[in-house]
């Protein structure tokens, strides 16, 4: 088995399923990975302190959304459980020094199954979820070092947020591939150099370093499930990457990286 990456990608709302292109990018990219033993999502939908790790015994999908039709409510994805997961990233937190809860009730949100369905929708993967303990990018990105050993067990770590997320520019009711804002254009254009040449202290700082930036993420919860990523990747020795999706969805950067 070969060292599993890790990927950061744009999770998209739930008519996600309804964009083609986008979702036959995710579909394409899956396929050429490696099938992971396991998989360990790192949402932008769960903030939750001390760390913690979802159900394992089968809780429900978190349908943490309103205002869609209501088959958006209908989607399923029956994942099997992860418990052996859950308490391996236990174990490696707690050595760190990490208080490390388990929300048993807690189900996979749609940050984490939106994409899913559309990567692996056999649904016969096993997926635990864990929550963003604080947006701090470096403790972020430690957490992810921390998570690294993983890779070497064939688990796919995945950081689910958004390139930009301003939902101000979120207008449904123009074409999803209408012409993104300026801001958008030019934060997705800074990240894409960034990530290409490693500049981490860049990416790490990046409300102060990157063009628009809070126009881009008025909130960076979206942003910071890339500090899990790139310290999963540093932690494992390698910060190449590669930009596997691009373009924009009704004005919010779809960009997504490989790395590792």
């Amino acid at each position: 088995m070969t060292t599993a990456p890790v990927l950061y990608l744009s999770h998209g709302a739930p008519p996600l399923a309804d964009d083609a292109i986008w979702t036959g990018e995710l579909a394409r990219w899956s396929a050429a990975i490696e099938r992971p033993t396991s998989i360990l999502m790192v949402s932008a939908h769960w903030e939750a302190a001390p760390i913690a790790l979802s159900s394992t015994t089968g809780a429900p999908l978190l349908y943490d959304f309103w205002g869609f039709p209501q088959r958006y409510y209908e989607v399923t994805y029956a994942a099997p459980a992860a418990p052996a997961l859950a308490s391996r990233t236990e174990g490696l937190l707690s050595d760190a020094g990490l208080t490390v809860a388990r929300e048993e009730s807690r189900g996979l949100d749609h940050g984490a199954y939106v994409p899913l369905v559309e990567m692996y929708p056999a649904a016969n993967i096993p997926v635990v979820q864990l929550s963003l303990p604080t947006l701090d990018p470096r403790t972020l990105f430690a957490v992810g070092e921390r998570l690294a050993p993983l890779r070497e067990e064939g688990v796919l770590i995945v950081g689910s947020g958004f390139t930009t997320h301003n939902l101000g520019w979120f207008n449904p009711r123009a074409a999803a591939d209408a012409p993104a804002p300026q801001a958008s254009r030019e934060f997705d254009h800074w990240a894409a150099e960034a990530m290409a040449t490693q500049d981490v202290d860049s990416l790490l700082d990046m409300l102060a370093a990157a063009p628009a930036a809070r126009e881009a993420h008025p909130r960076t919860e979206h942003w910071a499930p890339l500090y899990v990523a790139l310290g999963a990747a540093a932690g494992g020795g390698s910060l190449a990457n590669r930009s596997v999706i691009d373009g924009f969805w009704f004005g919010l950067s779809k960009r997504s990286w490989q790395l590792g």
